[in-house]
């Protein structure tokens, strides 16, 4: 007895699979998170993330036109700032790190990539929270609210093709669309972090924004059993007029990423975290897995359960691959 059905016949070469492949990663479609760190001279290295850095003001403008000529489809901006306070001031004013190094990298890119930047409160509070903060230290929404508001024009005004308003408060898609619209952004668009979780993952990241959080963020980012509230709040950002939706972390929410493909008629991006990519990299620093290999194999399976776009600290580098 021997098989009829003999799927392997579809693998026996590299040509042949690539013919039947049924997903791929192209450069385009990924976006690299780059850091700016107010005051800095050269770039400064994240310990936790090699191959990362907080970048000065010069080497953000050509590390970011390397990316752009490796064929990435985006930057996500985080700025770093030497002055921090309780309301987050430096997000808004125009002279701040962040809106500084936006219009920099217009000036220097123009067109030529999506130019996003996180809007968010935490890199500026000096509480490290990502909204301001009530008479009993707990996050005030709609407080928080008004100023993501004023964040956001600030941000587009420096050059941002999209605003990415991260910090999971309710309302915040509709006040942002409401404020860009306001003040003539009508072409800006919004990049909403719909299901953003409060995830042990992230923990590298904050090293490289030197948050000043002390506890947890647990009374506005999404518990992680959660999938419905994911869908709610994805609904919810449709609703309010978000041009794409986003699930952070990637690799332990491919289920989400899938729920969420499955309601959106926008395009639906995943963020592949600083711990996501910690985790491999000190893997692979120490033998245990083939690098390159575990990299295109994880952007793939973030591509296979429905994310358009992927942000990712590897996109230049998996770019080159790629192209």
């Amino acid at each position: 007895m021997f098989p009829t059905h003999r799927p392997r016949r579809l693998r026996t070469t590299p040509a042949m699979r690539r013919l039947v492949s049924e997903t791929a990663v192209r450069p385009n479609q990924l976006v690299l998170p780059m850091f700016v760190k107010e005051g800095a001279v050269e770039p400064v290295p994240v310990a936790s993330m090699p191959g990362v850095v907080q970048h000065s003001r010069d080497s953000l403008r050509k590390a970011a036109v390397e990316a752009v000529q490796a064929g990435v489809g985006g930057i996500m901006l985080f700025g770093i700032p030497t002055v921090r306070d309780a309301v987050g001031s430096g997000g808004i004013d125009p002279d701040g790190v962040l809106n500084l190094a936006l219009r920099d990298l217009r000036s220097e890119l123009g067109d030529d990539t999506v130019l996003m930047s996180d809007l968010c409160l935490d890199e500026f509070t000096d509480h490290g929270h990502c909204g301001v903060l009530d008479e009993r230290g707990n996050v005030d929404n709609d407080a928080t609210l008004a100023v993501y508001a004023e964040m956001a024009v600030a941000q587009a005004d420096a050059g941002a093709h999209l605003v990415g308003p991260s910090g999971m408060m309710d309302g915040q898609v509709a006040v942002v669309r409401e404020a860009l619209d306001s003040a003539g952004h009508l072409d800006t668009g919004i990049l909403a972090y719909s299901a953003k979780y409060a995830s042990a993952f992230f923990g590298p990241f904050r090293e490289a924004v030197e948050s000043q959080l002390t506890g947890d963020r647990m009374t506005y980012q999404q518990d992680p059993a959660n999938v419905r509230e994911a869908l709610r709040e994805a609904t919810l950002d449709l609703t309010e007029g978000a041009d794409l939706v986003m699930v952070k972390p990637a690799l332990a929410y491919l289920d989400v990423i899938r729920a969420v493909r499955e309601i959106a008629d926008v395009p639906v991006a995943a963020y592949q975290v600083s711990g996501e990519y910690a985790m491999i990299e000190a893997a692979a620093a120490n033998g245990w897995l083939d690098r390159r290999r575990t990299i295109l194999e994880t952007l793939t399976s973030i591509r296979r359960a429905g994310a358009d776009v992927i942000l990712t600290y590897w996109a230049a580098e998996a770019a080159g691959w790629l192209d």
